[in-house]
């Protein structure tokens, strides 16, 4: 039966484990001349542009042996009104998973429902489960462990947020998120990852407080792709909520700096932090591939045609 991975809840913490263990290897350059997924073709349907998701999603691919096929929308015929429903039962014929990068988290529960293949959440506007994945290697990498990790999230409470929530409840880590009113996390995610953790989960209005301690600091953009028309408002109610190295200073000695990227540098956080020595962002954007290799060869290994 085929798997889909549209959120962290799509996957057991020892699901989880074992993607972080093959992950790890894959880094090490272990199995590199192997090609688990020879003969695959891979689908790449992006609504939203990208950097890091596309490109390593791309490596990732052809280092496991498949073929990754690019689509932008409006150059297939999705672009020309035909439906999602349409779409999905047509690509299943053709490949063997198909990775989605979109608005609407809606547009990726009808396309899984509607396909005979894997479908991976490349981000939506609720989740980012691919991201969180790698942070959490990263973490691991660091500082090696994760069950008991405080992990400080500054800043607006996107579609990050939702997915570091979910990758807490499931690893138990204690997260604080501190962000001011309107710019909570979704209220469902939260609902269910209390009603599942085992840490602790606090919403908090004071980034002081929730970077105390702290041995992760995380923050993304203020202002997401699709949310152009409240960015001044956005920066107005989020700009005392800048990871700077004041706060960094709330925060263990030796706690690690990450972030999604891109980073409007001067908005949520500073040059000296994200380029200083506590800031682990560029392993964080390496581990994508990683993660993103073993997620591939786990789901594909449980869909052979």
């Amino acid at each position: 039966m085929k798997r889909d991975f549209l959120t962290l809840w799509d996957l057991s913490s020892e699901e989880i484990d074992i993607l972080l263990k093959r992950a790890i290897e894959f880094k090490s350059g272990k199995d590199a001349n192997k090609c688990p997924l020879i003969g695959k073709s891979i689908g790449l349907l992006f609504e939203k542009a990208s950097t890091r998701t596309r490109v390593s999603f791309e490596v990732g691919i052809y280092q496991l042996g498949a073929q990754a096929i690019y689509m932008n929308p409006k150059e297939i015929q999705l672009g020309r009104g035909e439906t999602i429903h349409d779409t999905a039962k047509v690509l299943s014929r053709y490949l063997d998973a198909i990775v989605i990068r979109t608005f609407s988290h809606g547009t990726l529960i009808e396309f899984a429902s509607n396909s005979s293949i894997p479908v991976i959440n490349g981000l939506s506007d609720l989740h980012h489960p691919c991201q969180a994945i790698g942070d959490l290697m990263t973490i691991l990498e660091k500082k090696g462990r994760l069950k008991g990790i405080r992990l400080a999230y500054i800043g607006d409470g996107n579609n990050v947020a939702n997915s570091l929530i979910e990758a807490a409840s499931r690893m138990e880590i204690d997260i604080a998120i501190a962000c001011p009113e309107g710019c909570e996390p979704d209220l469902d995610v939260l609902e269910r990852a209390r009603a599942e953790a085992v840490g602790e989960i606090l919403i908090l209005r004071d980034p002081r407080e929730a970077a105390g301690m702290a041995d992760v600091v995380y923050t993304d953009v203020w202002v997401s792709m699709g949310q152009e028309k409240e960015a001044e408002e956005k920066k107005r109610k989020l700009k005392d909520y800048q990871v700077n190295n004041r706060l960094l200073s709330c925060a263990k000695k030796n706690a690690i700096v990450l972030h999604c990227l891109p980073a409007h540098r001067g908005e949520e956080i500073t040059d000296d932090v994200i380029d200083g020595p506590q800031s682990a962002v560029l392993d964080q954007a390496e581990n994508r591939l990683h993660t993103q290799k073993a997620l591939l060869e786990f789901l594909l290994g449980n869909n052979t045609r």
